[in-house]
C-alpha cells in the first residue's frame, strides 16, 4: 500500500473520516473527496507532497489550527478543489495556503456551502448573511489569489458583496492564462468584476444564480468607461467564445455602448432566467462572429433583432417575446412556449423552424411570412386534429407553402402519440387521425364559433355611434336575434362567421362600407322572418 499513487472515493457519502495513516502515503499522486461525508482531515496531511491532483480538500477549523494551513507545502499540485471555505475564521490561515506559489496549478475549484435555492434565491431561513460574514469570506477570498499561469477557475458559494480583488482591475492581471471561469451562487455579490474584460486569454465565462445583481453597467466591459477616447483602448474579452448569464434572477439592465468594442469572437451566447428588458445593441453590433444564441425563462424581452451573424436562435418560455427580425443568416429557429409571439421577419435563410406550445388554439400566422423548408410542431391534439383536416382545415394555408411538415401531439401520457406529416413536392399527407375525430372536431368548432370572440386583432368593426371600448364582432351583435332564424344565411353573409368556418378569406372585408350594409341586410331580413 506504500507505493499507492491513486485513491478515489468520489460520492462515499457514509465515509466521514479519513485514517490519519494515509499521510504515510508518500507516493501518493491522485486524492478525491469530493461528495464524500468527510468534513476534516490529519494534521500531517503536508507530508503528501508528491500529490498532483487533489479535489473535495474540506476547509475546518480545529482551535488556532486551519485545514488548509497543510496546503501550503504541497507545491506540485495541478488540480485543487477546497470545499467549506466559509469555516475559515481568518484570512491569515488562507494567506499559509500559498495558492499563489504553487506555479504548476492550472485547474482551481474554490467552494463555500452555498446560500440559494434551485430557484435562484436565497434559503427561506435565511434573513440575510451579516455583514461581518461577508467581510471575512471577502478577505479569506483575497489571499486565495491563484498563480499567474492557472487556466481553469471554478468559485462557488462565494457570498461576500464584491469579489476577489484578483478579479478587478490592475495595472499587471494576475489571471493571464485564465482560459475559463465559472462562478455560481454568489448570494450577494451586487456587481461583476470589472477585470474580466482584460483577460487576454479568456474563452468561457458563466454566471449562474447570482440574485443580486440587477445591473451590468459599462465597467464590465470598459473599466475605465469615463475616459473619453475609446479609440486609445483596446478591445474588451478579446478571446471570449462562450459567455452564459444563468439564474440573475433579478437582472433587468445590460448597458453596452456603440462605441465600446467586445467580444470579437463570441460564438455561443445563453441568457436565462432574469428580467433584462432588451439585449443591448451594442452585443449585436460588435459580437459579429456570433452563431448561437438562447433565450431562456427571460421576463420582459420583446424583442430580438439585428443579429446579422446568428444561424441558430433558441427562445424558450420567454412570456412577452412578440417579435423576431433581421437575421438574415438564421437557418434554424426553435420557438417554445412565448405566447404572444407575433412578428418573425426578415429571416429568408430560414432553413428548420421548430415550434412547441400546448395551449396555443390556431397555428401562428407569423408562418405565412416565412419559408423554412422543414417545419416541426408540438401541439395539443385539438388542433393537431384541425391540422389533420388536410386542405379543408382552417389552418391549411399558414403552413401549404412550406416543404416537410411533421406536427405531433402527445396523448394519455405518450409522447408525440398523434401526428400529422405533409410534403409538399411531390404531394403527400398522412396522419394516424381517425377521419371521424376530424368531423367531430370541426363540428364543435363550428358551435362554438358564435360562443367565442373572434382572436384575429384589427376583424372587430364599430357601430357609428359605438364608442371603441364596445366593439364586438358582428356575429354576436346579432347572435340574439338571428341565431334561430337566419343561421344559414348569417353565414353566408357574415365575414366573421366565414372566417371561422374557412369558407371566406379574409380580413380585408372588415371595412366600414362592407359592414353598415351587411348590418342593414340582416335588419331588414330579421324584420320580415319575425
Amino acid at each position: 500500500m506504500k507505493f499507492l499513487q491513486y485513491i478515489s472515493l468520489l460520492s462515499c457519502k457514509s465515509l466521514v473520516n479519513l485514517p490519519s495513516s494515509i499521510v504515510k502515503l508518500q507516493h501518493l499522486r491522485v486524492l478525491s473527496l469530493r461528495d464524500t461525508g468527510i468534513s476534516s482531515i490529519p494534521k500531517d496531511f503536508h507530508g503528501l507532497t508528491n500529490l498532483r491532483i487533489l479535489y473535495g480538500f474540506p476547509a475546518h477549523m480545529d482551535g488556532d489550527w486551519c485545514s488548509i494551513e497543510e496546503l501550503g507545502p504541497l507545491c506540485q499540485l495541478t488540480d485543487l478543489g477546497i470545499s467549506g471555505l466559509e469555516n475559515v475564521s481568518s484570512s491569515s490561515f488562507a494567506k499559509k495556503a500559498r495558492i499563489g506559489d504553487k506555479v504548476r496549478l492550472s485547474h482551481l475549484f474554490l467552494e463555500c456551502t452555498s446560500r440559494i435555492e434551485h430557484d435562484g434565491q436565497l434559503v427561506k431561513d435565511e434573513e440575510g448573511i451579516p455583514e461581518e460574514q461577508q467581510q471575512q469570506i471577502e478577505e479569506v477570498f483575497n489571499e486565495l489569489q491563484p498563480p499567474s499561469g492557472l487556466e481553469d477557475l471554478n468559485i462557488s458559494g462565494y457570498f461576500g458583496q464584491r469579489l476577489p480583488r484578483w478579479m478587478m482591475s490592475t495595472t499587471v492581471m494576475p489571471l493571464g492564462s485564465l482560459r475559463i471561469l465559472m462562478m455560481d451562487d454568489l448570494a450577494c455579490c451586487t456587481e461583476l468584476p470589472n477585470g474580466l474584460c482584460q483577460l487576454p486569454c479568456l474563452e468561457l465565462l458563466q454566471i449562474v444564480r447570482a440574485p443580486a445583481i440587477k445591473r451590468v453597467g459599462p465597467e464590465f466591459l470598459q473599466p475605465n468607461h469615463h475616459c473619453h477616447n475609446h479609440s486609445q483602448v483596446g478591445v474588451s474579452f478579446p478571446r471570449l467564445s462562450k459567455l452564459n448569464f444563468d439564474g440573475l434572477v433579478e437582472w433587468e439592465e445590460w448597458e453596452w455602448e456603440l462605441q465600446v468594442k467586445a467580444m470579437p469572437i463570441l460564438e455561443k451566447l445563453k441568457l436565462e432566467k432574469c428580467k433584462l428588458r432588451r439585449v443591448p445593441a451594442g452585443l449585436a453590433f460588435h459580437a459579429r462572429a456570433l452563431k448561437i444564441l438562447a433565450i431562456y425563462d427571460v421576463k420582459h424581452l420583446s424583442s430580438l433583432e439585428n443579429f446579422t451573424s446568428v444561424v441558430h436562435l433558441i427562445v424558450f418560455r420567454n412570456a412577452d417575446l412578440e417579435r423576431i427580425s433581421n437575421l438574415p443568416k438564421l437557418q434554424k429557429l426553435v420557438i417554445v412556449m412565448c405566447p404572444k409571439m407575433k412578428v418573425l421577419e426578415g429571416v429568408p435563410a430560414l432553413q428548420k423552424l421548430s415550434l412547441g406550445d400546448y395551449d396555443i388554439e390556431t397555428v401562428p400566422r407569423y408562418l405565412q411570412d416565412v419559408t423554412p423548408r422543414q417545419l416541426l410542431l408540438d401541439c395539443s391534439l385539438p388542433l393537431l386534429t384541425s391540422i389533420a383536416a388536410g386542405k379543408t382545415s382552417r389552418e391549411w394555408d399558414k403552413f401549404k407553402h412550406i416543404q416537410q411538415v411533421k406536427a405531433y401531439a402527445g396523448d394519455e401520457g405518450v409522447q408525440r402519440k398523434w401526428y400529422v406529416l405533409y410534403t409538399g413536392h411531390p404531394f403527400r399527407f398522412e396522419t394516424n387521425i381517425s377521419r371521424s375525430a376530424i368531423l367531430q372536431a370541426r363540428h364543435k368548432r363550428k358551435r362554438l364559433a358564435y360562443r367565442t370572440t373572434c382572436t384575429i386583432e384589427d376583424e372587430w368593426p364599430v357601430g357609428r355611434r359605438a364608442s371603441t371600448d364596445k366593439r364586438q364582432p358582428l356575429c354576436l351583435r346579432f347572435r340574439c336575434n338571428a341565431y334561430r332564424y337566419l343561421i344559414r344565411w348569417l353565414r353566408r353573409e357574415c365575414p366573421h362567421c366565414n372566417e371561422a368556418d374557412r369558407i371566406a378569406p379574409s380580413s380585408d372585408q372588415w371595412t366600414e362600407a362592407a359592414v353598415y350594409p351587411a348590418c342593414g341586410r340582416i335588419r331588414r331580413h330579421s324584420r320580415q322572418q319575425l
